[in-house]
């Protein structure tokens, strides 16, 4: 599917670029934005064209309406097809499933996903905003992974990303009892950049897009490659790595223009390449 600056015509997602921006919106308010099988064709449809299209530098990933993010899988469909014999056993990761890989095992994008996250983010609402780099929330968000209360795992992420983003205790204590979190909570704990008015949100994340916009799109992509790919090695092993989008960084035109138009005192004219 190829798509324009406008919307295409999609029944569980909505997906704007512009400006290179991406808007991606999760849109199922009826049923909080809960993931069905269709949403997440749909949704790597989405990604993949997000992440091959040079234009678009950032993404804003967003749940429609102001009662959810997203409450994560459609129960209501997975109880359907537990019951007809088409679901199958679950665990970890989507390979072989609908929409594989979805952003939660897309570790190799490097382009920057902003979550906008107002209302409940739920088990896989909650592991897609995990899956984010940068998360900011509305005071009244509340997140949480309540597989273990329905016989589930929390298996997009949640289980190996929560213990990596939260002390050790904290995380199990949410993980093995389902309890939730509040905006403020979480963003005490680091899980959250900002939390603000409902109001503000959107204001508050377009200030965040507006600040990754000011940055080279090649410098922020370097940036994220080495971070990621370096979080489980020895700092001396990080320093000695291979990180592909840095070596593209290093030779880039963008390279040149920011010292270039520092000291010529006006804005960069990234490039992007």
């Amino acid at each position: 599917m190829e798509f324009e600056n406008s919307a295409p015509q999609m029944s569980r997602v909505r997906y704007e670029k512009k400006d290179h921006i991406a808007r991606i919106t999760l849109d199922r308010p009826e049923v909080l934005n809960a993931m069905d099988l269709r949403m997440h064709e749909e949704l790597a449809e989405v990604w993949d064209d997000f992440e091959s299209d040079d234009e678009m530098w950032v993404a804003v990933l967003s749940g429609s309406g102001s009662r959810a993010f997203s409450v994560g899988q459609d129960l209501k469909e997975l109880a359907s097809r537990d019951q007809d014999g088409t679901s199958g056993p679950a665990t970890f990761g989507s390979r072989g499933k609908p929409g594989w890989p979805r952003l939660t095992e897309r570790f190799d994008l490097v382009k920057p996903v902003v979550a906008k996250v107002q209302g409940y983010a739920l088990g896989g609402g909650f592991e897609l905003a995990l899956a984010c780099d940068i998360v900011v929330a509305s005071e009244d968000a509340t997140f949480a992974l309540p597989e273990a209360r329905l016989g589930l795992m929390a298996g997009a992420g949640g289980v190996f990303r929560l213990t990596r983003q939260l002390p050790w205790k904290t995380a199990m204590g949410h993980l093995l009892t389902g309890r939730s979190l509040d905006a403020r909570r979480a963003w005490e704990l680091g899980l959250v950049n900002e939390v603000v008015p409902a109001g503000e949100l959107d204001a508050c994340v377009e200030g965040w897009v507006a600040d990754l916009r000011r940055c080279a799109p090649l410098s922020v992509r370097a940036v994220k490659e080495a971070a990621t790919k370096s979080a489980a090695l020895s700092l001396e092993s990080a320093f000695a790595a291979r990180y592909p989008w840095e070596e593209r960084r290093m030779y880039s035109a963008d390279a040149v223009e920011g010292p270039r138009a520092f000291a010529e005192k006006r804005e960069p004219r990234w490039q992007a390449r």
